[in-house]
């Protein structure tokens, strides 16, 4: 048994209301988070946003290339969650388990970080060989080399952020995204137009104030966790230099898996993002502000996702069977009730949602709102199965089963998905709604196959065995 001090208990609940309670208290502060987090990111598309359709679009496909590997070196780093919750429930030498696997998550992203940054590097060519316009690619590209600096400090953040969640303290995550958003409005209010005597840089101010953020809150994370008493205890940044390969091993294992579905995922909508680039700029833009309202509203069921993964990771560090089971159906039914709740105001108020983005009414921006505006309909249609898959990804990922789950999104993501918007898009008058069909199927498939797997758990042998 834990602790006392512990809030997080490897004794598990003995009925759902309470699980259903617990699990709550641990998402809401990572939902809020993961919440403000977007904010940030909505910040940068506000401020961008004004300065015309050319500089959005631009910013669109640097992010897309960017997101797309910091989606993935977080989702690779992000196996410390089901480790560290199961040495918890475990409780045994949990102090020393706990640092070496912060630690050797920390060395990983580093390494990924550095072999990302390249990769950034050469998004010129890797944009002018999706066949993008000559000028935005230019400008996307050189977006990109200044953002590109904010990949290490972002996922060292994320690995801290899992340590302190795990460790029963999620609103230090909420404290710190709150900070960012500060940091990155004003960052973006002085560089992007020149204000407090600095110059006007535009869309190379927007990246810049991105990357300052990003180290702002590597910093945070670190004073608070020295500053925290029993955060503190565990030495995460004593002996950084001593190696731990096997634990660094185990990580690689588990986590290539996570980074590559969720490189899936978001190459679903990477590529959606350079279809429509292919289409129009009109289309692109009105992609990327429906993208950002869906992806806004996804960030509740990925907050119970990363809860879900910690609540069934100590269950299964305990070897405890029923109390995995009821974690799971705890976070399922928040998950997947909540964007039942998202869909039906995507649906019933599309121009409300949209004007917190763009101004509705002005006639330049009729053609983006009018694709906006269709793109939004079906982004509600799917809402429930963006959340069902999202949660039962993270069941599984408590029980460190990542392999399958990779394959499913793989296939699910990149065979029917993408299959449906490339034909749907460029074959039929559809166009842009036709590659908005195609991430809808994309998610439909996942959403089954994962929730399939999840009620098939004890007959495929992933449980642990009962002590």
């Amino acid at each position: 048994m834990l602790d006392q001090a512990h809030p997080l208990t490897a004794e598990p609940p003995r009925t759902f209301r309470v699980e259903f309670r617990e699990t709550l208290a641990l998402a809401w502060p990572l939902a809020a988070a993961n919440l403000l987090q977007m904010l940030v990111h909505a910040i940068d598309v506000i401020f961008v946003a004004r300065l015309g359709d050319t500089a959005l679009a631009a910013s669109s496909l640097g992010v897309a290339i960017f997101g797309l590997l910091l989606w993935t070196g977080t989702g690779l780093v992000g196996a410390a969650a089901p480790l560290i919750a199961a040495e918890l429930g475990r409780r045994r030498h949990s102090v020393r388990e706990v640092r070496r696997t912060v630690r050797m998550a920390l060395w990983l992203s580093l390494l990924v970080s550095l072999v990302f940054m390249g990769i950034c590097a050469a998004g010129g060519p890797i944009m002018r060989a999706t066949g993008q316009d000559p000028e935005l690619t230019h400008r996307a590209a050189s977006f990109l080399l200044i953002l590109m600096w904010g990949m290490a400090p972002m996922i060292a953040a994320s690995v801290l952020r899992i340590f302190v969640s795990a460790l029963g303290r999620p609103t230090i995550a909420t404290a710190i995204t709150f900070l960012a958003l500060f940091v990155n409005a004003l960052g973006n209010w002085t560089l992007v137009f020149g204000h407090l005597g600095l110059p006007a840089l535009g869309l190379h101010g927007s990246a810049l104030s991105s990357v300052l953020t990003s180290a702002a809150m590597l910093i945070a994370y670190v004073v608070v966790i020295q500053s925290d008493r029993r955060l503190r205890r565990y030495l995460l940044f004593g002996n950084w230099w001593r190696s731990e390969w096997s634990r660094f091993v185990e990580i690689v294992r588990i986590g290539t898996p996570i980074g590559l579905t969720i490189l899936a995922e978001a190459g679903l909508f990477t590529g959606a993002a350079f279809l429509m680039g292919r289409i129009g700029e009109a289309q692109l833009a009105g992609h990327t502000i429906a993208l950002q309202v869906a992806a806004l509203a996804f960030q509740i069921p990925f907050g119970v996702a990363q809860a879900a993964t910690i609540r069934v990771g100590l269950a299964y560090g305990a070897r405890d069977r029923r109390a995995i089971a009821l974690a799971g159906r705890a976070s399922l039914g928040l998950g997947i009730g909540f964007m039942g709740l998202t869909a039906l105001g995507m649906w019933l108020y599309p121009a409300t949602v949209l004007s917190l983005y763009v101004d509705v009414d002005d006639a330049k921006n009729a053609a983006l709102v009018g694709f906006a505006m269709q793109f939004l309909v079906i982004a509600a249609a799917f809402q429930l199965f963006d959340g069902a898959q999202t949660v039962a990804a993270g069941v599984l990922r408590g029980l460190q089963d990542t392999r399958i789950p990779m394959l499913i999104a793989v296939c699910g993501y990149w065979i029917a998905g993408y299959g449906t918007a490339i034909y749907l898009g460029f074959w039929t008058p559809l166009q842009g709604v036709g590659i908005w069909i195609g991430l809808a199927v994309g998610l439909v498939v996942v959403a089954a196959l994962l929730l399939m797997r999840w009620r098939m758990r004890e007959r495929l042998g992933l449980l642990p065995s009962v002590s």
